[in-house]
Order: C-alpha cells, then sequence, then structure tokens
C-alpha cells in the first residue's frame, strides 16, 4: 500500500518504520520535522495522503486530530481508510468518522496499548471502532504494526474500551503503590508482599507485570529510577478523558474522579511530571495518614 502517516513522535515512528520494514510505501509528515529512515518525508499533512490508499494518525489531543481531519480528508482519494491511533475523547472521535463518511473515506479509531517498546518491537494492540468494511481494510496493517486488533464496533467504540481500560489501570495503579507503601510500614518485607499478592485475589496487572517496587517482580520502569515507559501525564491526559467520557454519558465514576484527582496533584503541583505513572509509590511512602 501506499501510506500517509501523520505523527511522527515517540509511538508514530516507530510503527511507520515497521511499515515500511514490510513493504509499504510511507510519506510522512511531522510539525517538527521529524525524519524517519525509510520514510518519505513531505512538507505538508496533505502531501502525505495524497493518493495513499490508508492514512494513519498519531496525535496528541482530540482538538488536534479534527485540525488535521480538515486538512487531510479533502486531499484524501475515494474509498481510502483513515486510521486514526491516537488516544482522544469519543466525541471527537465520532466526529472525525461522520466526517469522512461524508467525504465517502472509511474511518477507523483505533488507540492503542503498549507503549513505546511495543511500537518499536510491533507487538501492540489496537482497539477499533468503525465498520466492518473499515476494520478488514486496516487489518493488515494492525497486523504489522501489532500482535492484535480488537474490532470493538461502531466509530468511537475503540477509544471507549481504550478510556475504560486506562482508567482500570490508573485506579489499580493508585491501590498497588499504597499498598506497598501500607506494607513498608507493617513492617512486611516487599518481596513476601509480592510473592503473596501475585499469586492471590489481589492479582493484577500492575503488580505482577508492572510492579511499582524496585527489585520485585519483572523489570519495569520502578527499577530505572522511574524513568517513563507509560509517562505519569499520559496516564492523567486519559483519566481526564475518562471523566468527560464520564460526564458525557452521565455515568458514576467514584474511583475514576479519585484517581483523576490523585494523578493532577502528582504531576501539576508534585514532582510527577517526566515520571513513570508507578512513580506513585515513592510519593505515598513520604506521606503519613492526613
Amino acid at each position: 500500500m501506499q501510506i500517509g502517516f501523520i505523527g511522527l513522535g515517540n509511538m508514530g515512528a516507530p510503527m511507520a518504520a515497521n511499515l515500511v520494514k514490510a513493504g509499504h510505501q510511507v510519506l510522512g509528515f511531522d510539525t517538527a520535522g521529524v525524519t524517519v529512515e525509510g520514510v518519505t518525508q513531505v512538507e505538508t499533512a496533505s502531501d502525505a495522503v495524497a493518493g495513499a490508499d490508508a492514512v494513519i494518525t498519531m496525535l496528541p489531543n482530540g482538538a488536534i486530530l479534527r485540525a488535521v481531519a480538515d486538512q487531510v480528508i479533502p486531499a484524501m482519494s475515494k474509498g481510502a481508510v483513515l486510521i486514526d491511533c491516537s488516544t482522544v475523547d469519543v466525541d471527537s472521535a465520532r466526529a472525525v468518522a461522520d466526517q469522512t463518511m461524508g467525504a465517502g473515506l472509511l474511518s477507523v479509531d483505533a488507540p492503542v496499548s503498549g507503549g513505546i517498546g511495543g511500537a518499536a518491537a510491533g507487538t501492540l494492540t489496537f482497539m477499533a471502532g468503525g465498520s466492518e468494511a473499515a476494520f478488514a481494510k486496516a487489518a493488515p496493517l494492525f497486523e504489522i504494526m501489532g500482535q492484535k486488533a480488537v474490532h470493538c464496533g461502531e466509530a468511537g467504540a475503540g477509544q471507549a474500551a481504550k478510556i475504560c481500560n486506562n482508567m482500570i489501570l490508573g485506579v489499580t495503579m493508585i491501590a498497588t503503590c499504597e499498598a506497598f507503601a501500607l506494607a513498608d510500614k507493617l513492617g512486611l518485607d516487599r518481596q513476601k508482599m509480592f510473592d503473596v499478592v501475585s499469586t492471590s485475589s489481589g492479582y493484577s496487572w500492575t503488580m505482577n507485570a508492572y510492579c511499582p517496587a524496585p527489585g520485585v517482580g519483572p523489570q519495569s520502569p520502578a527499577d530505572n529510577d522511574y524513568t517513563p515507559g507509560f509517562a505519569a501525564e499520559l496516564m492523567l491526559k486519559d483519566l481526564r478523558l475518562s471523566q468527560q467520557a464520564a460526564d458525557s454519558a452521565d455515568a458514576d465514576t467514584p474511583m475514576g474522579q479519585v484517581a483523576t484527582s490523585l494523578y493532577e496533584q502528582f504531576v501539576e503541583n508534585e514532582d510527577g511530571l517526566g515520571r513513570d505513572f508507578s512513580a506513585m509509590l515513592p510519593r505515598f511512602e513520604k506521606r503519613g495518614r492526613e
């Protein structure tokens, strides 16, 4: 395929590189002028999508997605598919889907899970929303960039799945960090804590696969001084999206609200900016009961 790729940041660049390695022709555009080996750099987003069979976007937020959609949809070829891999609000995803449909195009909202490592290794998971026809056209590209793609439903369903998943992730990480801090103050060895919880009813991904305690469990950002695998500010972004969606859907999400408030405090008023989201553990270590 000829592919236009817009947004060659930490995630987009390795995704585009994997498409090139698979033999696709990729035209890339990024406002920061990023270059990726094998990707033909062009001067505008419209140049990237001209004649493309598929257009992939990886952008910071819904407002930027809408602005890029306004630029590229008129320049896309009929029957092409717009695959947005950004994590944005559901309303923006649905608005762009309506816009592409009105132009005779296909669209898929397909946020990802797996982080920078998954993007480089081609092991991302895609949560996709859109028509069966759009998903079928995007599926071969998902197979190159990832290890799994789930068609979650119509437009916006991919973003809904990502937002719900990451709300669970944020809440669970806070609970895991709280538990380790409590265990410390009760005199419980962290390794013993892990050995019990990782095989008991407290089992979770944040405990077993991404343990926030250094030197405990599999290798994680905690073992690298909390250098981000998934930055706290990105978790805050996703939690805010979850609460925006909850407001729109009139859903009661008290734990999601508390998690959002805690990450806001951590990122904006403490030392969380630029650290992994699991760095909540040293935060709780230093705090007493209020």
